[in-house]
């Protein structure tokens, strides 16, 4: 089920809602429940009628499951986004076929720096 909540549990909490509500007035929050549940799923429909209107044919080409949510985890998307390293693929010439495969660029070394020379200063940084 959904949350967690078996039948038992269902039962359960209606159970302890009938004694808590009472005999009298059971009648009128059953009735308020339904009514609710009645505008609620016509509401959801209405959307659903909506969207499908306002996207014409492509509504049924959207695969839902992948905008779900859920299933994106920040650390992965991050972690494949840092540790894509695939090498450009330039073409020669706008006729050729061949390619030519260029490896990825490398950080520059720093040069060391020596006793007596100026440090590198940026005066718009401070």
């Amino acid at each position: 089920m959904f949350f967690g909540l078996t039948i038992e549990k269902l039962l359960l909490i209606a159970l302890v809602a009938a004694l808590v509500i009472g005999p009298e007035r059971l009648p009128r929050y059953a009735e308020a429940l339904a009514t609710f549940t009645k505008r609620a799923r016509d509401w959801i429909s209405s959307a659903r009628t909506r969207v499908r209107d306002e996207m014409g044919d492509e509504f049924d080409d959207v695969d839902w499951k992948t905008l779900d949510p859920r299933q994106y985890d920040p650390r992965r998307i991050i972690r494949e986004a840092l540790l894509d390293d695939s090498p450009v693929v330039k073409p020669v010439s706008p006729n050729a076929m061949t390619k030519v495969v260029t490896p990825p660029l490398e950080a520059p070394t720093p040069s060391p720096f020596r006793a007596g020379a100026v440090p590198p200063y940026d005066s718009e940084a401070t």
